[in-house]
């Protein structure tokens, strides 16, 4: 298995520096984060979401910074952390096109948020729509779809993405497997998911949460954890892989905040490695 870090889980440092901070740390890729961070927001504090300094607007510019940066650092960039949303095929283009500049072999696209309005066949029959305007444009730029597993979307389970993605040629169109997404809302056998994934399997994020009790009882609500200690059962989740011949990338998205972020490379990449044996 090889390990990479989506540049996400790094606002405080900026490309240049996350770049050497992963080399010195022993990782084999670099998942950049590539969106536009507004300008209203880039006197704010780093965070994730918000001013993330380790981000790369999608221009041609940064594709050939995403490139050198990666390459001097004897890095692989396995994948884009693009932010697309559900039927924004223009922007699918724009990523391809970063993506084959930078040299990255897919790209994340959006699907459907559960919290649309419409029922769930309209917001299915979008997400399918859009990806069939995808899937002509992963063949024509040779750069990969991938829908997330995520929370808050139609695709938070391997099956939910997989009725999504089953109509479409896997050598186009696949899944991010995202355990930490998914036990945000629930939990799916990891190796029957991965059998039922099979050839869309096309990438795998990790992270963790835990859920806490409010005071004096009621829904337990959950949050980010390390990855040494949540809800995710990372031995059963390595052993399914392993079960299924996946021997490919593992990209850490930590949102924990237990350590700072040079030690939150280290550690994580410690914990990966000894499960992976």
């Amino acid at each position: 298995m090889r390990f990479g870090v989506f540049t996400v889980m790094l606002p405080d440092m900026t490309p240049e520096v996350a770049a050497a901070a992963l080399a010195a740390a022993g990782y084999d890729g670099v998942e950049w984060r590539v969106t536009r961070v507004p300008d209203a927001v880039r006197d704010e504090t780093p965070s994730f979401w918000r001013n993330n300094l380790c981000t790369l607007a999608p221009t041609l510019e940064n594709a050939d910074l995403a490139r050198s940066l990666a390459d001097a650092a004897g890095l692989v960039i396995p994948n884009l952390g693009t932010y697309i949303d559900v039927g924004d095929v223009a922007a699918v283009e724009t990523a391809m096109t970063f993506a084959k500049a930078a040299g990255a072999p897919s790209i994340r696209v959006g699907v459907a948020r559960t919290n649309q309005s419409g029922p769930f066949s309209t917001l299915f029959d979008q997400s399918v729509a859009f990806l069939e305007a995808v899937q002509p444009l992963a063949q024509q730029y040779g750069v990969k779809a991938l829908i997330e597993m995520h929370h808050g979307t139609i695709s938070a389970s391997a099956t939910a993405a997989y009725r999504l993605v089953e109509r479409f040629d896997p050598a186009h169109i696949g899944v991010i497997h995202d355990c930490g997404n998914m036990v945000y809302e629930g939990h799916e056998d990891y190796l029957r998911g991965f059998e039922l994934l099979g050839p869309y399997l096309g990438h795998v994020h990790v992270k963790n949460v835990a859920y806490t009790r409010p005071e004096g009882g009621g829904v337990w609500r959950g949050h980010w954890a390390p990855l040494r200690d949540g809800v995710v059962d990372f031995p059963a989740l390595f052993a399914a892989l392993r079960a299924v011949g996946y021997d490919d990338w593992i990209v850490v998205e930590d949102f924990s905040q237990a350590y700072d972020s040079v030690t939150a490379l280290r550690e994580n990449l410690a914990f990966l490695r000894d499960l992976a044996g």
